[in-house]
């Protein structure tokens, strides 16, 4: 028993010496760590924030009837340019029967009037010869004849006073009955046309549809939109973690997904004072005015992108944010850089714009220096067994 114990504490302690060797020889077989290095190069740098939005033109105008009816005719397509005062549709009156009969019945009250008057002014007429024919003679005073007169004066502004009412009882007749009167020239009438001069954007409506005048109580039925192409906008929204970071008059480039290899440059002219929810979130809307010089059509209601550049930094020292090291008390940035064979001193530098894969050395080293990657990905297999 004692033999056998023996041999097995000589052969734990040969195992275990053997897989001593075996660890020293395979830890001296591994290779070294051989850090790669960089230098810094010269970049143009821009720290941008991107919002998501539409083009839309700055202004729109809808053209609305100023009178009820049934669209008749449309001379106008969408696409179209058009000036101010141009012919867009006209408009069929439909009239109403209650408004018929009322406007009917000023015509009979005002004929009646008028008639009345016509008789005082007969009346008063033959009074008024009576009493200068006396007056002439000498038989009546001065005081009677200057009445006469006066009744008279004042009959004759009676019957032309209601003749205007007849008129104008008349004038409302036709309006109410076809839309127009002769006597309003433009200023009643069927016509819609264009109160500014631009692009027709859209027209909502067809032949046979029924519209409604604009009102204090009804906001009317567009007819057609229009507004001037070449002042176009960008109308987005941005997150609130981003809004912070952003002040009006920033520069905008623009890229709209329906125009490829083309940026338009844009001003940031708004920012909403009050954010709105959107799932979850809260945006912000914001508005850039385009600089298209190229003069490039844009149609209205494309998506676009904009990148609002925060800072720009052009021609300047930069190198990979991924060699910066912080200093784990004082956080101020450091690199390593190699003074011979995978020697490295560590040396601070000044940071400056980064766009988050590079960023602006402003000091602390040269273009000739050799910075240490130091955390670099070891390459594919290395430390696996198979």
């Amino acid at each position: 028993m004692k033999r056998t114990g023996t041999i097995i504490t000589l052969l734990v302690i040969i195992i275990a010496f053997s897989a001593g060797i075996w660890y020293i020889y395979s830890k001296d077989k591994t290779n070294p760590v051989v850090f790669q290095t960089e230098t810094a190069s010269i970049k143009t740098i821009v720290k941008k924030t991107v919002a998501t939005g539409n083009i839309v033109p700055k202004e729109e105008v809808l053209i609305k009837p100023n009178i009820s009816g049934i669209i008749h005719e449309i001379f106008v397509l969408a696409g179209d340019v058009v000036s101010s005062g141009d012919l867009i549709a006209k408009v069929k009156v439909v009239p109403n029967i209650n408004s018929l009969n009322s406007a009917k019945n000023n015509i009979n009250s005002a004929e009646t009037q008028v008639e009345t008057a016509r008789l005082a002014l007969e009346s008063q007429k033959n009074i008024y010869m009576r009493q200068k024919e006396l007056f002439d003679k000498q038989v009546v005073s001065a005081n009677e004849y200057d009445q006469a007169l006066l009744n008279y004066n004042q009959a004759q502004q009676r019957y032309n006073q209601e003749n205007v009412l007849l008129t104008a009882a008349r004038q409302t007749f036709d309006i109410v009955k076809t839309g127009t009167s002769s006597g309003l020239g433009a200023a009643a009438n069927t016509e819609i046309r264009a109160t500014v001069s631009g692009m027709i954007l859209d027209i909502p409506v067809k032949v046979g549809n029924q519209v409604i005048e604009s009102n204090n109580f009804n906001d009317g039925t567009t007819i057609a939109t229009i507004a001037d192409v070449e002042k176009m906008i960008f109308e987005g929204k941005v997150d609130e973690s981003e809004v912070g970071k952003i002040k009006e008059n920033l520069p905008l480039e623009i890229t709209v997904g329906a125009i490829e290899n083309k940026k338009f440059n844009a001003v940031l002219d708004f920012i909403a004072p009050k954010g709105v929810s959107e799932n979850g979130a809260i945006q912000f809307e914001i508005k850039g005015t385009l600089n298209n010089q190229n003069a490039t059509f844009i149609r209205a209601g494309l998506s676009a992108n904009a990148s609002i550049i925060l800072a720009r930094a052009e021609n300047v020292l930069s190198i990979k944010e991924a060699l910066v090291q912080y200093d784990p008390k004082t956080k101020k940035p450091f690199v390593e850089i190699a003074t011979g064979s995978q020697e490295f001193q560590r040396r601070e530098i000044e940071l400056g714009v980064s766009d988050g894969l590079y960023v602006e050395v402003l000091g602390g080293i040269t273009q000739q220096d050799n910075i240490k990657v130091w955390n670099q990905l070891k390459p594919a297999g290395v430390g696996k067994s198979w």
